[in-house]
């Protein structure tokens, strides 16, 4: 029991002693105190676990198109004065098709804007378009009150010019 007490000045000899003994045993310690906890562990684990899955499956992956490559390659070749006729038309169709349904949808949608807008509904954007009409009509107003005094002004200046005209 009496070798277990320690003074005060005891305990901080034997930490000091710790740590400058040998390198090794810091090094230990250190890597104690930075070592990760169970959790940190398990994430890790699962990190390297799916990683090596996906990795796996990759490899799967492109070692099946190559194969599928290797042994269809023939038949596409033999086959290509059939496939691009055909690939063409399909993809001029299909593409005909979507883009008028596109077109389709979008004429649609702004009809049911312009009916909203009419029936004074006020659909989205409508104060912009208020704004601008309301711009546009300052404007054609301003225009027209320009045009009557300039041309007023040109007639002043023909009765100048020509007198008797």
């Amino acid at each position: 029991m009496a070798d277990r007490q320690t003074g005060p000045g005891q305990g901080q000899g034997q930490r000091n002693v710790l740590r400058t003994s040998s390198g090794c045993e810091t090094f230990l310690r250190r890597l104690q105190d930075h070592a990760p906890n169970s959790t940190q562990l398990v994430g890790f684990l699962t990190l390297v676990i799916s990683g090596g899955i996906l990795l796996l499956l990759t490899g799967l992956t492109l070692t099946a198109t190559v194969l599928g490559l290797i042994f269809f390659t023939p038949l596409i070749v033999i086959s290509s004065p059939i496939w691009v006729p055909a690939g063409t038309i399909l993809f001029v169709s299909i593409a005909g098709l979507l883009s008028m349904c596109g077109f389709g949808v979008a004429v649609l949608a702004g009809a049911s804007w312009l009916y909203k807008y009419f029936r004074g509904w006020h659909p989205p954007g409508s104060d912009r378009v208020d704004y601008a009409r309301s711009r546009i009509a300052d404007t054609a107003n301003h225009m027209k009150d320009y045009a009557r005094e300039y041309g007023g002004y040109l007639q002043s200046k023909v009765r100048d010019a020509a007198p008797g005209a």
